[in-house]
């Protein structure tokens, strides 16, 4: 009795993160209709957005801190800040007392257009979720901070192990 209830918790496991995986690849799909939508190259669109979210959580990014969440190189970041910029899609600032600090800023008409795109899904999502008592919404919250916080450990330590060659074996 035990190991069919061990095997239905395993299974249990493997439907969930089969249905992140699922999110995961319609974020993915979202996010691409999202660029093309707005005529710009994924990365471009990614981090237009990190920057207008990060706003709206009253915590603007730093083009290093941009470079992190979307990852890139300072060179790249620095390159994709300049398009960005060029088209009017961002803006950087020097609002901090220490004027070294740069923080980016969304254009005006850029979170017009993000919440005309992702207002319908938000909606939706909203409808979703209010089925679900906040007792549950805050333990399914506590899961998905365990989770990240699981997926950014093994990512720091794959970040720091050269990958291996295409042979498997050493040169």
């Amino acid at each position: 009795m035990e190991e069919a209830m061990r095997e239905g918790v395993v299974e249990q496991r493997e439907r969930l993160m089969e249905s992140l995986r699922t999110y995961g690849g319609h974020y993915a799909e979202l996010s691409r209709r999202f660029a093309a939508w707005l005529g710009l190259h994924s990365t471009d669109a990614t981090a237009v957005l990190e920057i207008a979210a990060a706003e709206e959580r009253g915590t603007p990014l730093s083009p290093a801190r941009l470079s992190e969440r979307i990852p890139l190189s300072t060179g790249a970041t620095t390159a994709l800040l300049n398009r960005l910029e060029a088209a009017g899609h961002i803006t950087r600032a020097r609002e901090h007392s220490d004027r070294r600090i740069v923080t980016l800023r969304s254009g005006e008409h850029i979170q017009e257009r993000a919440d005309e795109f992702f207002g319908p899904l938000a909606d939706r999502l909203d409808a979703a979720m209010s089925h679900y008592p906040p007792r549950l919404l805050e333990q399914f919250e506590a899961f998905m901070a365990d989770l990240n916080s699981s997926m950014d450990a093994h990512l720091a330590e794959q970040g720091a192990v050269p990958p291996r060659s295409a042979g498997g074996g050493s040169s």
